[in-house]
């Protein structure tokens, strides 16, 4: 487990292309997207500069649902995002929650265990398909 909760891999498409397939794998896994959010297009709109910088949110609540069961705070964290970000050398990243962390940070226990595993699982392996 990550000391900050964080896991961060490259990609070698730029935060729009990175995004986009994410999506694309999300949508192919039968997940659904609630929303995706152009951070660096919010700031500009106010007059201020950000790196591209896009959230998506996404989910299905037949795997998040447990996490509540177990402990409703849980929901505070779902669902389940991922940032996808350039860096100040022009290097794209896609950043999200380790779902053991969020366990953890919840104190969730037993009942909820299979699908923390699962929803581990599930964003390693859409985290493959951004490259």
């Amino acid at each position: 487990m990550s000391s900050n909760g964080l896991i961060t891999v490259a990609s070698r498409f730029s935060v729009s292309e990175t995004l986009d397939r994410l999506t694309t794998a999300i949508i192919s896994a039968g997940l659904l997207v609630f929303a995706r959010i152009d951070h660096a297009k919010g700031a500009e709109e106010v007059g201020l500069k950000l790196r591209p910088t896009e959230l998506l949110i996404f989910g299905n609540p037949k795997g998040g649902t447990p996490l509540m069961q177990d402990k409703q705070t849980a929901g505070i964290d779902l669902p389940v995002k991922a940032l996808v970000w350039e860096d100040e050398e022009g290097k794209v990243w896609l950043t999200y929650n380790e779902a053991a962390w969020l366990a953890a940070r919840h104190g969730l226990g037993a009942s909820s265990k299979k699908a923390v595993e699962a929803i581990e699982a599930g964003l390693a392996a859409l985290a493959l398909s951004i490259n």
